[in-house]
């Protein structure tokens, strides 16, 4: 597997993991009494924090297994 391709697994796996999270915080936000700007704006910082963490992680362990 080459760099670039490692490259663009990594994005799909850290986003779809983001994006997983920040569906699931917005689920949660809908059982209770907030407001929408409340809800979107926490959605939004869910996605940014979690892409933040998981980017370094995942990538590094993605080039890791490349490398046998």
């Amino acid at each position: 597997m080459n760099t670039k391709s490692v490259g663009f697994i990594s994005a799909v796996i850290y986003t779809g993991i983001s994006l997983a999270a920040a569906g699931f915080f917005l689920l949660v936000t809908l059982l209770g009494d907030y407001s929408w700007v409340a809800r979107i704006g926490g959605t939004c910082w869910v996605f940014l924090l979690a892409m933040i963490v998981l980017m370094p992680l995942i990538t590094s362990r993605m080039k890791r297994k490349s490398r046998g």
